[in-house]
């Protein structure tokens, strides 16, 4: 399996030279999950021909599914196209949202503002509900579900934090699995002069569940 990568955003400069980018984030964390499969960095300026991989996954951004951007429009005709090919296709917080905007959603600034830190979710996402701590840092959120999906997880400020489309196999969450203790810690940090209502505290060690849901999505299990 040919997997591409849409690096949608970076990771902010003041963290560059300590971190890797998003994109070998999910390489590192998904290849022992996916031994078989190989990953490829697609720039979100940069897509090329949707036929070329086997799957799909879209990063977050500093960005918003709104802003005017030359990529924007030309980002959600190629998650169109990728779903009408059928190509599996995963999303994490600005993919999350875009998938939703290209396939009939809507995404806003949520009410609540910002949620960074450790967020608690209700998530049916393995078939059985239960409670999971994940990463969260996020301001926008989706406000109207798109047709054709069933919320896998939420919480009372995020109702649609994860969804499983039913017309195309694509699985897209607003909580960050790629982030490590360390890396969320600092990018907490970076928006310290900002506004933000914090989610609970950083803990000793991270749920993988998030990232091993994508892994499983992705090689069909």
């Amino acid at each position: 399996m040919k997997i591409g990568i849409i690096e949608c955003g970076p990771v902010p400069a003041p963290l560059r030279e300590r971190y890797d980018s998003y994109p070998a984030m999910f390489r590192a964390q998904l290849q022992p999950l996916l031994p078989a499969a190989t990953f490829e960095t697609i720039a979100v300026a940069a897509l090329g021909d949707v036929a070329a991989r086997d799957a799909y996954l879209l990063t977050g951004s500093r960005h918003g599914v709104y802003d005017d951007l030359p990529w924007i429009a030309p980002l959600k005709d190629f998650i169109r196209a990728a779903a009408r090919l059928q190509r599996p296709m995963v999303g994490v917080c600005f993919g999350h949202q875009i998938i939703a905007e290209a396939l009939g959603g809507r995404v806003e600034k949520a009410a609540a503002g910002w949620r960074v830190g450790l967020e608690q979710y209700t998530t049916s996402l393995n078939g059985d509900t239960q409670s999971v701590m994940m990463p969260a840092f996020h301001q926008d959120q989706i406000v109207v579900q798109p047709p054709d999906t069933e919320v896998v997880a939420n919480t009372a400020a995020c109702p649609f934090a994860a969804l499983r489309y039913t017309a195309a196999p694509i699985l897209s969450v607003q909580f960050h699995p790629e982030f490590s203790l360390p890396y969320l810690t600092d990018l907490i940090t970076c928006l310290s002069q900002q506004a933000a209502a914090p989610g609970l505290p950083p803990q000793p060690a991270l749920d993988d569940k998030g990232m091993r849901w994508i892994g499983d999505f992705l090689s069909g299990r």
